[in-house]
């Protein structure tokens, strides 16, 4: 088993008497895809946003990268962030730049790159959604799934440790969201990186999961592999697989 990326111990939040975290418990070992599904409101984008500091815990411990995100510096939580990348549900691409400019964006911070090795990068990245020929086009030519595919293709170009998906497929037709699947499990094998993908798509889940987790309102109701949650004697599981 590799080494734990993340672990979450007994987290809680609440927003005045509403209690949306009840003592959540999960990691993520490099290179593992973990899949969290539940219902809106279920407290999963509050989870994400606890993890990467953007919201402060009332209880628990945050480990990222073997180190307790609480107490650090907003300095000290930007190096860590570094290292994390995210893929939203609208790509939030910049829509008066190229695909080409979207993709140097988050390099603008890197002194020592230079012109030459910033075109090897987004070429390769290109590359590896299979979009090579987008390079030169504005985000508003292309379709929903290329869209995220570029989204995805800038969040790879620091090669990050740990990407967080926040509903990968929402908004795709069926075969898009299987190709934009497919390439979730592409990305793990080929940079080897640990996933949390927050996704209501069963498909999606089907084809990504190395693992699951099921929260039912704050909590973690249930946790296995997709097979054995689809086959879960309890009802309120299984229904999720129907």
């Amino acid at each position: 088993m590799e080494p734990a990326i993340v672990t979450i111990d007994n987290l809680r939040k609440a927003f005045g008497n509403r209690e949306i975290l009840k003592g959540i418990k999960l990691s993520v070992a490099k290179g593992e895809n973990l899949v969290i599904f539940g219902k809106s409101g279920s407290g999963k984008s509050v989870l994400i946003k606890c993890l990467v500091g953007l919201i402060e815990p009332d209880e628990g411990t945050i480990m990222l990268f073997d180190r307790n995100i609480e107490g650090l510096n907003e300095e000290e939580l930007n190096v860590v962030r570094k290292k994390i990348g995210f893929l939203f549900q609208s790509a939030a691409l910049y829509d008066s730049m190229t695909v080409k400019e979207n993709l140097q964006f988050p390099l603008r911070d890197l002194k020592k790159t230079s012109a030459s090795e910033i075109d090897v990068l987004v070429k390769e990245v290109l590359k590896n959604v299979g979009l090579e020929d987008a390079i030169d086009k504005m985000p508003s030519d292309l379709s929903g799934g290329m869209r995220k595919r570029i989204g995805l293709a800038r969040t790879l170009i620091l090669k990050p440790e740990l990407i967080l998906y926040d509903e990968p497929t929402t908004g795709l037709d069926p075969i898009t969201s299987k190709e934009i699947s497919h390439l979730i499990l592409d990305v793990q094998k080929k940079y080897s990186t640990g996933s949390i993908i927050i996704t209501h798509d069963v498909e999606c889940a089907r084809i990504t999961a190395n693992r699951m987790l099921v929260i039912k309102e704050g909590t973690v109701a249930a946790e296995g592999t997709f097979i054995e949650l689809s086959e879960s004697k309890d009802e309120w599981v299984s229904s999720f697989f129907k």
